[in-house]
């Protein structure tokens, strides 16, 4: 439970709630592009407000109340607005990636299925994001309120890597193999009672696999070289008996009974914010504002808060079956919306129509190149045409937004319509090749028809 609003908070609070609903309304309209202007002034306000509470507020206590939990919700709308404008290089852009980094490694810390090849990709991010901030800290491009509270972010997301690899460096190196393929036979086994329908091929596989593994065993204990028994059993010993009693729900019922009435709404609300997110991990260069992702994440925060002691419960306090599938589909909800996150393009949403036509432009050029002529410049026109459109669009050399604002990816778009003028020309030029070689072979018809 959030601590109460201290007095000489309660003006900061106001100002903060109504720089929330003012980034809520732009995220809503989609008649208009965001733009740069207005997020701009609203990132200023916001930080005036963080300088005004680091004010009033010691900065060795520990604070969660209202004033938290909308700043919270502030920086990620504003965030999440900077990667709509394409500005990802930059400090805000980072806040929403790292909470959502946040998320997962706090789940699999709770969890404790992976390995170290799944904690790689987040440390590499960690170095990517932190180096984005260290930039701007060092050009002053941003308040130092602003790096402050990504470097609290930072240091949260280091605690719990530190934690996850301490848990994996007891890991004995005889241990290793076994430890990573039961955490993939765990998460397929998730995997499969999350899915509809039968699948008893595959759970039969998994099953054997498992009696195998369990099979190696002596007394309970996994056994090294020379009958030595290796350091760190207990990993091993839970994740296998984790992935049995899974298997025993999975074959207990099907998934669509699994699951127990009382927590089905929930299932049913995690299965369809799957489904949506799963759909804009494939179209999302053509559909996603990233600002849309801030309704899924809210949504996925407050089912995550009925938990109790990391249990779903019902009315009456019990803990119905159904865990590990809801527990799957709430990370994997979690997973979809930090790929979508960090999968973001440095290119603003104004112009992500021009680079997504480039970008199919260029793969059509790719394609006839690769496939050989001969061409006429009839089948060559509608790629002509369609960047001879592209380029009216340039003023002075650049592609202008709204109001005359000056959109980010400049670069990038520039650089796809350059290969696709490049490319044409390269089709061209075999085109008159072509027509060279066919003068040359009708040249040698006649000459040979003059001397019979």
């Amino acid at each position: 439970m959030s601590a109460p609003v201290a007095q000489e908070e309660l003006p900061i609070l106001e100002a903060v709630i109504n720089i929330r609903n003012r980034l809520t309304a732009l995220k809503r309209d989609r008649a208009e592009f965001i733009k740069p202007s207005d997020v701009n002034a609203l990132y200023q306000a916001v930080v005036k407000q963080v300088t005004k509470l680091n004010d009033v507020r010691d900065d060795n206590t520990t604070y969660n109340n209202r004033v938290d939990t909308t700043l919270a919700d502030v920086f990620s709308l504003l965030s999440l607005c900077y990667l709509t404008l394409g500005r990802t290089k930059e400090c805000p852009a980072v806040y929403s990636q790292l909470a959502s980094m946040r998320q997962l490694l706090s789940h699999m810390e709770e969890s404790g299925v992976y390995n170290e090849s799944d904690l790689a990709p987040f440390q590499r991010r960690l170095s990517e994001l932190r180096h984005i901030v260290q930039q701007d800290a060092e050009s002053s491009k941003h308040p130092e309120a602003m790096t402050k509270l990504l470097e609290r972010q930072f240091n949260e997301c280091d605690v719990i890597m530190r934690s996850l690899q301490g848990s994996l460096s007891v890991l004995s190196v005889e241990l290793v193999p076994i430890h990573e393929r039961l955490v993939t036979i765990r998460r397929q086994l998730v995997a499969l009672a999350a899915k509809e329908g039968s699948h008893k091929a595959e759970i039969k596989s998994l099953a054997e696999e498992l009696r195998k593994i369990d099979s190696k065993r002596v007394d309970g204990k996994f056994l090294g070289p020379g009958g030595i028994m290796p350091a760190s059993q207990a990993l091993c010993t839970s994740l296998i008996e984790e992935c049995f009693d899974i298997l025993q729900q999975i074959k207990a019922q099907d998934e669509s009974k699994n699951v127990a009435s009382s927590l089905k709404p929930i299932h049913d609300r995690l299965n369809q914010l799957r489904a949506e997110l799963e759909n804009l991990v494939l179209t999302h260069r053509w559909s996603l504002r990233e600002t849309d992702l801030y309704n899924y994440s809210m949504s996925l925060h407050e089912i995550d808060k009925m938990r109790i002691d990391g249990k779903f419960v019902d009315t009456e306090g019990n803990r119905p079956p159904g865990q590990y599938v809801l527990l799957y589909l709430l990370r994997r909800c979690y997973g979809l919306i930090y790929r979508l996150l960090s999968s973001s393009e440095p290119v603003s949403e104004e112009l992500i129509p021009i680079a997504n036509k480039l970008s199919t432009v260029k793969k059509c050029l790719n394609e006839v190149y690769k496939f050989g002529g001969p061409f006429t410049p009839r089948d060559l026109y509608p790629y002509q045409l369609a960047l001879h459109q592209i380029d009216s669009m340039r003023k002075d050399g650049r592609f202008v937004g709204v109001g005359g604002n000056i959109p980010e990816g400049q670069g990038i778009v520039m650089a796809h319509l350059n290969e696709c003028h490049e490319l044409l020309e390269m089709l061209k030029e075999s085109m008159g090749e072509n027509e060279d070689d066919q003068d040359y072979d009708d040249e040698d018809e006649t000459e040979t028809e003059v001397a019979e």
